[in-house]
């Protein structure tokens, strides 16, 4: 697969707006772990490669186990997360499927046992940004590059 075009040549503000949102998702407080649990989960199910590859390694880097990284794609179906993982992982599943899922409100009454609302709006603009970024991604081909690791 080749990248079709580089969004960041064409349109550096757009991507200074989409950098923008995600500078202030970074400083939200969101547990590094659980940030870069959801945005390998909103990148699977968006099917961007480039973003798997990126914040898996980040994950790495934080000290997130490769069995869980391994398990993510069923979360639901392992023992590895935790409650409040999983009603987090959960809601960037729902939010980021919105247009099929209309995120029900029983999804919502779980992520709200764990965080406060504060803490669930950082949650879902760290959904959106991710969403946003996988589709500039996924619509221009960005590819990761091999590594040696």
């Amino acid at each position: 697969m080749e990248q079709r075009l580089d969004y960041a040549t064409v349109s550096p503000e757009g991507r200074k707006a989409l950098f923008t949102l995600k500078s202030f998702v970074d400083d939200l407080g969101i547990e590094p772990k659980l940030k870069a649990l959801v945005e390998i989960r909103v990148s699977q199910i968006n099917g961007c490669g480039f973003c798997v590859d990126r914040h898996s390694m980040e994950a790495r880097a934080v000290g997130e186990s490769q069995q869980r990284l391994d398990s993510l794609v069923v979360w639901d179906k392992s023992p590895f997360f935790s409650d409040l993982e999983r009603a987090a992982l959960e809601w960037a599943e729902s939010v980021t499927l919105c247009s099929e899922t209309g995120v029900p409100d029983e999804v919502y009454k779980k992520v709200r046992k764990f965080f406060s609302e504060n803490k669930l709006v950082g949650l879902t603009y760290l959904i959106i940004n991710m969403n946003g970024l996988n589709r500039i991604a996924v619509s221009f081909r960005m590819t990761a590059s091999t590594r040696t690791e």
